[in-house]
């Protein structure tokens, strides 16, 4: 593939914004060489500027669920921008996004929108310190909610990727009241909270985590934490801005049947606009302002082009198949990415949950090869089942990818290797082997089949 054009406004680029990036997941930082420049999205495709045609399994950083260019988004984009972008006045398409939204997802009974991720973190936690009238906020290392002073700490994602873990910047007095406890460790939970839990204003939590690569919250470890909080009367904040529609078909909390206080959503409620929002039970919801007294406020929040794209594509999502259409595919690729592994002879482990994987590279086996559990979960009647599966691999992963821990001993030089293979033959894929692939409504099982296949050359060339 030709690549001059992408270079030459690269170039450009690293004299105009720091790294030549708006956001530095997107710098190619972990796999080394430099980014392409898209020109647009059609369908289950992006072409860069240079004329090349990817199949696209970033969609955005998982926003696009729909792919791009999809007829309901834009009908609804083209009438609201005739009516007008933004008025920083109330409209009824908040009202009917909220709605929608509080309609399908059991725990929410009230919602306010705003403009990010980053921001719907931000006010949750202040919102459960208001709440409650407690300081501590317990995080878990390798889960990330956003650049938010208090949680950029021990976060995943381009912060682990680019060696900041704990970004300049942030000072000591806006962390010293959160506590930093290892995913999926049940022991050090209740140990916490047995001797803090009457300090603790909530608990935040990715329960399919995202930016360590797809980590799924065992169920022990989410059961633990709706216990521990209720017990303790912390609030329990679900981070589902990366899960929200995509862990299931109303995200992780209704998929493992556990009711947070608090949810975060973004990505996928705006359609492809900027867009965030926390939600949860009526009683914590009414402390913000101007119904209570916890401040929060956005000029753009709510902004009528966001909330169009957003309506028109959960209407879309919520219909009949649609989510049981785009596990079917996710589960197809992450299956035949282990196949063609192993028939490589590749050390791999695959996380999957609705339309969210990882494909983590192992360290070579040593000695005697251990087993490794590729595990899937799958709805069956709204319950949560786990099948595994067993493939080689070195003894030091026989539980799989459970934390940040386990995830960061992976081979990120044969991800990248992996990676590069894949782009130059037309598939676009994450930037790091810390971040999550996703499934959009517009790929077919016959691209996913080609996927597989031309994965199955790559394995083999590393």
């Amino acid at each position: 593939m030709n690549h001059a054009r992408s270079h030459s406004v690269f170039a450009e680029a690293q004299t105009l914004i720091p790294g030549g990036v708006n956001s530095p997941a997107r710098a190619f930082g972990a796999v080394g060489g430099e980014p392409v420049v898209i020109q647009r999205g059609e369908g289950a495709y992006l072409i860069d500027i240079d004329g090349n045609r990817y199949l696209d399994y970033v969609q955005s950083w998982g926003p696009m669920i729909l792919g791009y260019g999809h007829p309901a988004v834009v009908s609804a984009l083209q009438t609201q921008i005739l009516n007008g972008t933004s008025f920083g006045a109330p409209t009824e398409l908040e009202n009917e996004l909220a709605k929608i939204i509080i309609g399908s997802v059991p725990s929410i009974e009230k919602i306010r929108f705003v403009n990010s991720g980053t921001e719907a973190a931000m006010s949750a936690v202040r919102l459960a310190r208001g709440f409650t009238g407690r300081t501590k906020i317990v995080k878990f290392i390798g889960n990330y909610h956003g650049h938010v002073d208090s949680l950029l700490v021990a976060a995943g994602s381009s912060a682990a990727t680019l060696g900041v873990p704990n970004s300049p910047g942030v000072t000591p007095g806006s962390v010293q009241d959160t506590l930093l406890l290892p995913y999926n460790d049940v022991e050090t939970l209740k140990k916490t909270f047995a001797a803090a839990g009457k300090d603790i204003a909530a608990v935040i939590v990715e329960p399919v985590a995202g930016n360590m690569g797809c980590v799924i919250g065992s169920s022990n470890f989410l059961y633990e934490l709706r216990h521990v909080t209720q017990e303790s009367g912390a609030i329990l904040i679900f981070d589902e801005v990366l899960s929200g529609y995509r862990a299931g078909k109303a995200g992780a909390g209704q998929r493992f049947s556990i009711t947070p206080d608090l949810t975060t959503l973004g990505k996928v409620i705006g359609g492809g606009l900027p867009v965030g929002a926390y939600g949860g039970r009526a009683d914590i919801m009414d402390n913000v302002l101007p119904a209570g007294k916890v401040f929060q406020a956005g000029t753009l929040s709510g902004n009528p082009l966001a909330m169009a794209a957003g309506i028109a594509t959960l209407q879309t999502l919520l219909q009949p198949n649609v989510f049981m259409s785009l596990e079917r595919n996710m589960t197809m690729l992450a299956e035949g990415f282990e196949d063609e592994a192993r028939a490589a002879g590749i050390p791999v482990h695959i996380a999957q949950i609705g339309s969210m994987m990882t494909l983590f590279f192992l360290k070579e086996p040593h000695g005697d090869a251990a087993k490794y559990r590729i595990e899937d979960v799958s709805l069956n009647g709204g319950k949560v089942e786990r099948s595994t599966a067993t493939s080689s691999s070195g003894s030091a992963f026989a539980g799989g990818i459970t934390d940040w821990q386990t995830a960061a001993a992976c081979n990120t030089e044969r991800y990248a290797g992996f990676f590069r293979g894949m782009l130059e033959r037309g598939f676009y894929f994450p930037c790091s082997q810390f971040e999550t692939f996703f499934m959009s409504t517009a790929v077919t099982a016959d691209e996913v089949r080609q996927t597989i296949k031309v994965a199955g050359e790559v394995f083999r060339s590393l």
